[in-house]
């Protein structure tokens, strides 16, 4: 990810910031496979350091056998991606709050 260059993050920012990515790989995966057809979706999303503050984001899923022929890991690479792409939106919505 780009350096944003927004101030530190408070511990309630860094919640949210989380709790955004975590629902964006989570509902990415629910439009793309049916909620009966997932068996176990865990979605892990931490932070390191303060400025910057660096995201880190893992998706596991498990899938019905009856989806044999469904291509999991790209599932996983485009829900991990969707997370990225809304902690960055929600970054500099940030930037643009603290600017004003």
């Amino acid at each position: 990810m780009e350096e944003l260059g927004i101030p530190e993050l408070t511990s309630e920012q860094i919640e949210k910031l989380c709790l955004t990515a975590e629902k964006t790989a989570r509902e990415y995966v629910l439009s793309k496979v049916p909620p009966k057809r997932v068996e176990e979706l865990n979605v892990n999303v931490e932070t390191e350091g303060a400025k910057p503050v660096r995201l880190n984001v893992e998706v596991n899923v498990s899938l019905s056998p009856l989806m044999k022929s469904f291509d999991v890991q790209k599932l996983v690479d485009e829900a991990v991606k969707e997370a990225f792409v809304s902690a960055e939106k929600f970054l500099r919505e940030l930037k643009c709050l603290s600017s004003r």
